[in-house]
């Protein structure tokens, strides 16, 4: 994949969730808006979230959310890279943008 596509950053979400980990490999000036519905929901989230009454904002700081891996590629590459990484047998969704702003992690529609 790298040696193939641009690349601009990679993250890994561990813990931190997806609010503390994208931030981190942003440049100044930018931040990403995801949307929690362009990828399925494991259900397992949802069983956590209901039996431990968590808020949604605290679920994305803690966990994964079914994304174990963040890339931040060009707009006009993002769907060939989708296309490599389905043939590879690897489960990949567009989830958001990088837009300008402050380095954080907002959620449109809001968390679900």
């Amino acid at each position: 994949l790298l040696d193939s596509f641009t690349i601009k950053g990679m993250a890994h979400i561990t813990g931190g969730g997806l609010t503390e980990n994208i931030p981190r490999i942003l440049p100044e000036g930018k931040k990403v808006v995801l949307n929690p519905l362009a990828w399925p929901e494991k259900p397992v989230f949802r069983l956590i979230q209901q039996l431990g009454k968590i808020d949604p904002a605290e679920m994305n700081r803690t966990f994964n959310m079914g994304i174990g891996m963040v890339l931040v590629v060009s707009a006009g590459e993002a769907g060939a890279i989708l296309a490599d990484l389905s043939a590879r047998g690897e489960e990949a969704y567009l989830i958001g943008e990088v837009t300008a702003g402050k380095a954080e992690v907002e959620f449109e529609p809001e968390e679900v």
